[in-house]
């Protein structure tokens, strides 16, 4: 079941807020606790709150703090993509939502309005959110004045560019006239059959801009009736006749507009909304900043009851156009409109069917930034401490910062803090090295021990004293003992040293886990909807099809620990039994030997990468294939494949590669590619303190 659900829509008063009301009544109705989250609101004065929120919570009495009902407002969110921050904004909504998702059964997710210029934009950060945030997509349109042919063809256009990115769960068109909604359903599902519509008919009285909203969009004064604010306006009309004849004019939920030294208009109009034989009005505005005289003030005082009476600076022609373009909006006091919505939600949508599909949904979609948050989490939860010999690089330095930022991982620098930090400074890196533990091999109080346990486990290979002090010297022996020490959870290297260097150490003394037979390494693809893991591409330059079965069940045990649902592909020149060879063929052994070292475990081979990753050549190929087409893990026959296909896919797509981590020693040790950025080290930082948790 999806934890979320999002509701967005592609252009401005599309009426989300009776879908957002009437979803929200559904939703606590099949579960305890909703939450809602809206990532961009729209700028609110200080101290006032977001009228979407304000209403939702308040009316249904949700218990959060509004300041996390939102991640940031619609200026903020520009200011940051300006600044080439786009990245930053939905971390941080990811951030946002997952806090929520933790205290909630399910949150309900309100996109933006499309209120303002640049809707493109709009449109791509809303996919964007949604699609990081992994939910299933409510789109509204609306059909206000729109010929059923529009209609469609806006519908045709949401659902394409949304499918594109995310899972559309349904459809909603809003304010329908009645005698096209017959029509239109049959249109929609001629047009587009495989997705869930729901046809919501325009209502009047939500439409009807309110006393209170007039009063806000044209900085009015209210002279009378505050308690009447929300009465509808339904009609309206300018009183500059004489009396007997303006009071003919009159209609049903009326605003009289009309000059403040009108005091006949003024009267009249409020006698004739007392009158039996008169509609009711909804107000009286004043215009030209005009009030009555003193008596006739007096008198409308005295009145029993009194519509609300207002006061604008502007000349009549101006505050009637300003009216007319006032837009009706649903908010927390206006309970009338809240509960109308809710009731034409229900009536017109089946609730039911919709429910059951949230229920049984599940998303194919993994993004690097939900898996990236994902990592952050789980790390975050048991704090390990990693050692990094490397520490003078640049690189180093400015994800260590970035470490200690985040205050995810306790981190040992390897090398003399004087030259550290004359680093740091030159570099203009943001690092407090007090902050950090900073070791110099022949300057620790552990130099000695770490020198006569060297010495120990390895004078059977003919190590003597002299040379077990050389070798604690080294800075990535010295790192690799202080976790066999147990005085570090984890090292990463490999930013400045060989992978031999790195390694090494490793083997002599972490050696492998009991079972594994050697040591192979995986990367975590992150491409632009999912995150593959890619074996072996960085350690084993030939292995055997017994060694190849081992690099798969381990990455596929690596797979589930991350969170991504293992199907291996064993990838070859060939799929299914067509192609003949040696290596085809030690692929194919290799396959039928995890099988049955793993035999719950889904595995195809040999495929080749096509049909591996494509579900349309996938089924094409290997029709009754568990695997083929949505394979997760993908283990390449030899390392000049591997290696070679993992920087082609990195290179071509941009997809971020995390890794190479190792698989198969007793403790995490990762070695760095001599090319990495500071993100690559960082990220390789957090994967190997996982690791560590399993220790």
């Amino acid at each position: 079941m999806s934890k979320g659900i999002y509701v967005a829509t592609i252009e401005p008063n599309s009426g989300k807020s009776v879908v957002v009301l009437g979803l929200m009544r559904m939703l606590l109705g099949k579960t305890a606790k909703v939450g809602y989250f809206r990532p961009i609101i729209e700028d609110v004065a200080a101290g006032e709150m977001d009228n979407h929120i304000n209403t939702v919570i308040s009316h249904f009495e949700i218990d959060i703090n509004y300041k996390k009902t939102y991640a940031f407002t619609r200026s903020e969110v520009l200011d940051l993509y300006n600044q080439g921050k786009s990245g930053y904004v939905i971390d941080e909504v990811i951030k946002k939502y997952k806090r929520l998702e933790e205290h909630f059964d399910l949150v309900l997710v309100e996109g933006t309005d499309f209120s303002h210029e640049n809707s493109s934009l709009e449109l791509d950060i809303n996919m964007l959110i949604s699609k990081n945030l992994g939910l299933p997509v409510i789109i509204v349109i609306h059909g206000d004045g729109k010929k059923n042919r529009d209609i469609l063809d806006s519908v045709q256009l949401a659902h394409d560019t949304f499918k594109e990115e995310v899972d559309v769960l349904s459809i909603m068109v809003n304010k329908v006239n009645n005698d096209a909604i017959t029509t239109l359903k049959t249109e929609l599902n001629a047009r587009i059959n495989s997705t869930d519509f729901a046809v919501i008919p325009k209502i009047e009285s939500l439409a009807n801009p309110t006393i209170k909203e007039i009063v806000k969009a044209l900085d009015a004064k209210v002279l009378f009736g505050k308690d009447m604010l929300n009465n509808q306006v339904q009609n309206s009309g300018v009183g500059v006749m004489q009396l007997r004849n303006y009071i003919t004019k009159l209609k049903e939920g009326s605003l009289v507009i009309t000059s403040g030294d009108r005091a006949d208009i003024i009267l009249g109009a409020l006698q004739a909304h007392t009158s039996k034989n008169y509609p009711q009005i909804s107000g009286i505005v004043l215009t030209g900043g005009l009030l009555p005289e003193e008596p006739i003030l007096k008198l409308i005082e005295g009145l029993s009851s009194v519509v609300p009476i207002i006061s604008v600076n502007k000349g009549t022609f101006n505050a009637t156009n300003a009216i007319g373009k006032v837009k009706s909006r649903i908010y927390a006091e206006n309970t009338d409109k809240i509960n109308t919505s809710i009731a034409t939600f229900e009536k017109h949508v089946d609730t039911d069917k919709l429910a059951d599909k949230l229920v049984t949904f599940q998303s194919e979609i993994f993004t690097p930034r939900m898996f990236q948050y994902n990592l952050l989490q789980t790390a975050l939860k048991n704090k390990k401490h990693i050692v990094l010999p490397e520490g003078y690089d640049e690189r180093v330095l400015r994800a260590t910062a970035k470490l200690v930022g985040a205050q995810v991982v306790d981190i040992t620098l390897i090398g003399e803090k004087e030259k550290i930090q004359e680093r740091i400074v030159r570099y203009d890196i943001p690092l407090d090295i007090n902050k950090v533990n900073v070791v110099f091999p022949t300057q620790s109080p552990h130099f000695d021990d770490y020198v006569n346990t060297f010495y120990e486990l390895r004078k059977h290979k003919g190590v003597n004293l002299d040379m077990a002090k050389d070798a604690m010297s080294d800075v990535s022996y010295y790192g690799t003992m202080m976790i066999h020490k147990g005085h570090a959870d984890g090292m990463v290297s490999g930013a400045v040293h060989t992978t031999q260097h790195t390694l090494r150490p490793a083997l002599q003394f972490i050696k492998t886990k009991p079972g594994a037979n050697i040591v192979s390494s995986v990367f975590f693809m992150c491409l632009e909807d999912r995150v593959s893991i890619f074996g072996d591409c960085a350690i084993n330059p030939n292995p055997n099809a017994e060694q190849l079965a081992e690099i798969a069940i381990s990455s596929a045990q690596t797979a589930k620990k991350f969170g991504v649902e293992p199907k291996v592909a064993m990838l070859s020149y060939s799929s299914g039994s067509s192609g003949k060879g040696e290596e085809v063929d030690k692929v194919r052994k290799a396959t039928e030997i995890a099988k049955n070292l793993a035999p719950h475990l889904k595995i195809e081979g040999p495929i080749q990468y096509d049909a591996a990753v494509d579900m349309r050549i996938g089924k094409s190929k290997l029709p009754e294939s568990e695997v083929a087409g949505q394979a997760s893990v993908l283990i390449f026959p030899d390392l000049n494949t591997g290696n070679n296909t993992y920087k082609a896919v990195q290179r071509e797509t941009g997809a971020l590669a995390i890794g190479p981590m190792l698989q198969g020693l007793n403790k995490p040790v990762n070695d760095l590619s001599r090319g990495c950025t500071s993100d690559d080290i960082y990220s390789t930082v957090i994967i190997t303190a996982i690791q560590a948790q399993d220790q």
